[in-house]
């Protein structure tokens, strides 16, 4: 807790943006985070509530009342290390959470929940410029050899914990930088890459080494999925070099649209379109999608929707319009319902506010065009009813459409790997490997582990982390016969 009576005295102040004629013109990032003063006012603002809910709302279990506590009293260096003693990468969460604590929170029952997650911003950007976050590299080596699949935050997480306790760690990666969905899903508007880089810096310090550019599996990867291996490496290469193998690739596997004009040019997938804009930031090449002048039309109104906006925005668009299959969500939830669970209501990303058009209950019947080029989406008013969709009756229209992106989520991790592994899948093509219990993470294939995305399916980077954690726990009590490591 803060103040015992600051949640009547301080209203909640949230981090501020730059204005939207100006960050338009650049892909760095524009929010400003909390002064030192204001961090320490708004964790005044946690409330004596007894049973603090954020914890549990927190797929980290962030230990939040007491940070908020220590921020308020000015003890920054005891706030850091209690936030990094459940969380790896603060200044990842603390940019691209969607912050499930504060919806938690219980001051949030009837006023502006405690800002979580820009104190938790405040406090890692501040123990990096303090030079408080060092290598931690075990003092002892257990001799015992780990690979991880997957660069992503869960494939990081689970390195890092692994090497702090002694193992010899390897991650591959199959694209050229290490970060998987941080690095080339989300653009750089929301989180600079350089963040990312310095992580890896400490995990090598640490004595983590990354293989950049290598594929573990046997069969090819479909089109749909951005691919920048030069080398492949097999899964029965991995399981004779190493003791433990943990597969924790992402949800890449995006839902299509099977619908007549599908084959159009200029109908995409979203991250054919994120992916290489982020290639593009990063120096490599430039991204060959073009929205500029163009009228665009995202179909999906989620976090990946919202980026392909964003960066629409930033090309230059003439018109964006968004579509969302399910109904319009209402502005404010019902808190005596919902809470302490994260809210369905309507959300408004920084990228909505830099212009574009949404509406809710759209379905998609067909793209045209002429030239094998698309000119206009179709669409078809929809209803709702016990959960079940119907077209509305003479309710088609059409839209003109450019550049049409589909950022309609994601089905499943990529097969092929899981293939190639031999691993037993759920229902959904997912891993399936239990949390709990003494086989927790284990898959049906002796000493291969899975984690993140490549288990749970398509997920927040807060619940990566949270996988990548307990699977190292996991692994290491495989490999030990006990762990130090926290769950």
């Amino acid at each position: 807790m803060g103040k015992v009576t600051g949640f009547m005295e301080f209203e909640r102040v949230d981090e501020t943006y730059e204005a939207p004629a100006k960050r338009l013109h650049h892909y760095k990032e524009f929010v400003a985070a909390l002064t030192d003063e204001e961090a320490k006012v708004q964790g005044a603002r946690c409330m004596d509530c007894g049973i603090p809910f954020c914890n549990n709302g927190c797929p980290v279990n962030n230990i939040i009342p007491d940070f908020n506590d220590l921020v308020f009293h000015s003890d920054w260096k005891n706030a850091l290390d209690v936030l990094q003693s459940t969380n790896n990468f603060p200044e990842f969460t603390g940019r691209i959470c969607p912050a499930p604590c504060e919806a938690a929170c219980t001051l949030g029952i009837n006023r502006a929940p405690v800002g979580i997650k820009s104190i938790e911003h405040a406090i890692i950007d501040k123990g990096w410029e303090s030079g408080w976050v060092k290598p931690q590299p075990s003092k002892t080596k257990t001799g015992k050899k780990v690979a991880i699949v997957g660069g992503g935050p869960a494939g990081m997480a689970a390195a890092q914990q692994l090497a702090r306790v002694g193992h010899d760690v390897t991650v591959f990666e199959k694209n050229d930088r290490v970060g998987g969905l941080l690095r080339y899903g989300i653009p750089d508007f929301k989180m600079e890459k350089w963040l990312i880089d310095r992580r890896v810096e400490q995990m090598q310090a640490e004595g983590v080494k990354f293989e950049t550019g290598v594929f573990v599996g046997k069969e090819a990867i479909g089109a749909e999925v951005k691919n920048y291996s030069t080398k492949t490496v097999s899964p029965e290469q991995l399981m004779k070099d190493f003791d433990a193998v943990v597969i924790t690739g992402g949800a890449e596997q995006p839902r299509d649209l099977p619908v007549p004009g599908r084959e159009l040019a200029g109908v995409h997938f979203a991250l054919e379109f994120l992916i290489p804009q982020n290639k593009e930031n990063a120096g490599d090449f430039k991204n060959e999608i073009r929205a500029n002048n163009k009228h665009v039309v995202v179909i999906g109104g989620g976090d990946t929707g919202s980026d392909c906006v964003g960066t629409s925005n930033r090309h230059g668009a003439t018109k964006i319009t968004q579509f969302e299959l399910l109904p319009q969500p209402p502005e404010v939830e019902n808190k005596p319902l919902v809470w302490p669970y994260w809210p369905t209501k309507l959300r408004t990303s920084s990228s909505h506010e830099e212009g574009c058009d949404r509406d809710w209950s759209v379905g998609t019947k067909r793209f045209e065009g002429k030239n094998g080029k698309v000119e206009k989406l179709i669409g078809v008013r929809l209803e709702w009813k016990d959960g079940k969709m119907s077209e509305v009756p003479n309710s088609e229209f059409e839209i003109k459409a450019d550049l049409v992106l589909l950022a309609m989520g994601f089905i499943s991790p990529v097969q092929q790997v899981l293939n190639a592994f031999g691993v037993e899948k759920d229902a959904r093509g997912n891993a399936k490997a239990a949390v709990d219990g003494q086989n927790a993470y284990q898959t049906n294939v002796p000493k291969v582990f899975a984690a993140g995305d490549m288990r749970r399916g398509q997920s927040l980077v807060v619940w990566a982390i949270r996988e990548g954690r307990q699977c190292a726990q996991a692994v290491d009590q495989y490999l030990m016969g006990s762990s130090v490591l926290p769950r």
